[in-house]
């Protein structure tokens, strides 16, 4: 696939993702929500990498991917986003794990807060990148 159609197949993947998140919230499915919102901003961000013509590491760490947009654009914003974030894209990252061996409740405000952390996190990589 080349570089550009696989940033159109991850950024949509992404977006339905996020939709899927958004329909399992309403659901009360709060637990797999979490997991739907990590597989969108990680999808996110991997396309994101690719628009800027790197390939991404096979790595499912929003953080190191992140900290790669961090090395390649050295925008003080994302770096802001990385330290102000911290412990939500901790959060994020252990629904990738917990979501598939470890039973996690999710209370309805701690979705809602991963949920509006992941639109801040899109919002402010996608202007940076000019997506």
């Amino acid at each position: 696939m080349a570089s550009y159609e696989e940033y159109e197949y991850l950024l949509g993947r992404s977006r339905r993702f996020y939709e899927t998140a958004s329909m399992q919230i309403d659901k009360g499915f709060f637990d797999l929500a979490a997991f739907s919102l990590e597989q969108s901003l990680q999808l996110y961000l991997k396309a994101m990498l690719l628009k800027l013509g790197l390939e991404y590491p096979r790595t499912h760490s929003i953080r190191r991917l992140m900290e790669l947009l961090y090395e390649v654009k050295e925008r003080e914003e994302i770096k802001a986003l990385l330290s102000t974030f911290s412990v939500e894209i901790g959060a994020l990252e252990d629904a990738y794990i917990t979501s598939r061996y470890i039973a996690r409740a999710y209370s309805p405000e701690e979705i809602m807060r991963l949920k509006r952390v992941v639109e801040e996190l899109m919002n402010v990589i996608g202007k940076i990148v000019g997506q």
